[in-house]
């Protein structure tokens, strides 16, 4: 059988499981579980790349912009 084409059945069958339950503490742990199972990103990376994440924000709030056009021939050897 096919991996992908069996996952999906499991999902279905879990969706048609889940339409059915009736206990909150179920749903509960299904809701906790999903929380710990969404990793975000920005967990993963190193404080210098949140450094500069957060400057770059602040730069493009400040109007602190170059053109695309500009980038595009500054790099454009490499590109």
């Amino acid at each position: 059988m096919n991996i992908e084409l069996n996952i999906q059945n499991k999902k279905l069958e879990l969706i048609q499981w889940l339409s059915t339950i009736e206990d909150s503490s179920i749903i509960e742990k299904i809701m906790e579980l999903r929380k710990r199972e969404s990793k975000d990103w920005w967990n993963s990376i190193s404080e210098s790349e949140k450094q500069s994440i957060e400057k770059g924000l602040q730069d493009a709030e400040a109007g602190k912009l170059n053109p695309h056009t500009n980038a595009r021939k500054l790099y454009e050897k490499w590109l």
